[in-house]
């Protein structure tokens, strides 16, 4: 039964890049896992380094476009390694905010000298680079609205009875 199947433009496009995206990821991961990382915990010291306003796992779930307790369960890891803590906030006490630790900053030196894979955009022309970065913005927009259409409302009547 070798049923012949016939994608559309759009489809094919977006396997080609569900496919770069894979190889991409998986060869920072490889570089990554050399200093002892990978791409979550990249992100999540990024983040936590880049903001100016204090950190709290559901802060961080949103930015990463993750499930809060994948990253509850993230940083939970991440504070055993000894990268980051988490500490209860004196004035909220149901929050818990996150900081780094001074081997979490040294992490983030040796991620932001890690470049091989990242370097790989050298390859593109600027203008392909405008044109990439334009195009992502778009498709980022995009599919947070379908996120936004595509979630249930947690208010809303159940589906089933």
């Amino acid at each position: 039964m070798n049923k012949s199947l016939e994608l559309t433009d759009n489809q094919k496009a977006f396997l080609r890049l569900q496919t770069m995206t894979a190889v991409l990821e998986r060869a920072r991961n490889l570089e990554l896992a050399k200093i002892g990382l990978n791409m979550p915990q990249a992100q999540v010291l990024y983040c936590l380094k880049t903001s100016s306003d204090p950190m709290t796992p559901m802060k961080l779930a949103r930015m990463m476009h993750k499930q809060p307790h994948t990253v509850s369960a993230l940083v939970h890891r991440m504070e055993t390694q000894g990268l980051l803590t988490t500490r209860r906030d004196m004035k909220r006490k149901n929050w818990v905010r996150v900081s780094l630790t001074k081997k979490g900053e040294e992490a983030v030196i040796r991620w932001s000298a890690t470049t091989t894979v990242p370097d790989i955009m050298g390859s593109l022309s600027k203008h392909e680079t405008d044109a990439l970065n334009k195009t992502v913005q778009k498709l980022h927009r995009g599919g947070l609205e379908l996120l936004r259409q595509m979630q249930p409302d947690p208010y809303a009547e159940p589906l089933f009875l």
